[in-house]
């Protein structure tokens, strides 16, 4: 006979995210893409007068290494919360039908900072154009959002941090695509919307009217309308030599999934 009393179940902790490298899922490849591509999120800043968390809708666009851009008023509540402490974070969501929360979403904290660049300027209105009409109003500012973290959930039991560096590129070697960007965006723009057509298809978005809004290492930003469409490349790109060959391949790639060839 056995008197041996049953040891109580182990009791489990909550459950945590996993750091993006240990993720069973592409946890780098998916905060990206939702980095890209959403074009507005909700900005969560600290209130100047109590310290109560304040949430806000704000348009977003990102800069060559992904960091995240915005452009606001003087006379917004979010701004001078920002102004008093920089400290902040931003909900990225793609939305869907269905439920809301199968769906992907990433947030980003760090640092929203003031920024006279015109490359930041240039890309944040590439991104979103009808912003020229009061961009340029002087109440109006651009931010740029220097992240420390993310926190990205992927859908159910799909969840990992990331780090800064996990967030955005590296850009040492790029400087050659970078600083040709302006004029490999007017390019295809103004000669080949065939093929920005197809590489909208190629990652599931139809239609034409497709322009190019931008492009970094891991791939290009279109914009149809109010529609926008993320294409990564095959490979990363660090030159121009480089990014030609493969947008020739990949626009080939496309034509013949096209066609059935």
């Amino acid at each position: 006979m056995n008197d041996a009393t049953p040891s109580a179940p182990e009791r489990r902790g909550p459950a945590e995210p996993l750091p993006a490298a240990q993720a069973p899922f592409d946890a780098i490849g998916l905060a990206r893409q939702l980095l890209r591509g959403v074009r507005a999120g909700a900005l969560a800043t600290i209130d100047a007068a109590d310290g109560t968390p304040f949430a806000s809708l704000v348009t977003i666009a990102t800069d060559h290494d992904g960091t995240p851009l915005m452009l606001m008023s003087r006379l917004s509540a979010h701004t001078r919360n920002l102004d008093h402490d920089p400290r902040c974070s931003l909900l990225f969501s793609v939305g869907g039908k269905g439920d809301p929360l199968a769906h992907p979403r990433l947030t980003v904290t760090g640092r929203a900072i003031r920024t006279d660049e015109p490359r930041i300027r240039e890309r944040f209105l590439a991104r979103h154009p009808k912003a020229k009409l009061y961009a340029d109003f002087p109440d109006f500012g651009f931010f740029a959002l220097d992240p420390s973290a993310g926190h990205l959930n992927g859908g159910f039991a799909k969840a990992a941090t990331l780090t800064r560096d996990e967030l955005l590129l590296d850009l040492a070697g790029a400087e050659a695509l970078v600083s040709g960007e302006r004029g490999a965006v007017e390019h295809m723009n103004e000669d080949h919307a065939d093929a920005l057509a197809l590489y909208a298809s190629g990652v599931g978005e139809a239609g034409t009217g497709w322009r190019l809004t931008g492009l970094d290492p891991e791939g290009m930003d279109l914009l149809a309308g109010d529609r926008t469409a993320r294409v990564p490349y095959p490979e990363p790109v660090r030159d121009m030599g480089s990014l030609r060959k493969v947008l020739v391949t990949m626009a080939n790639a496309a034509r013949s999934a096209a066609t059935g060839s």
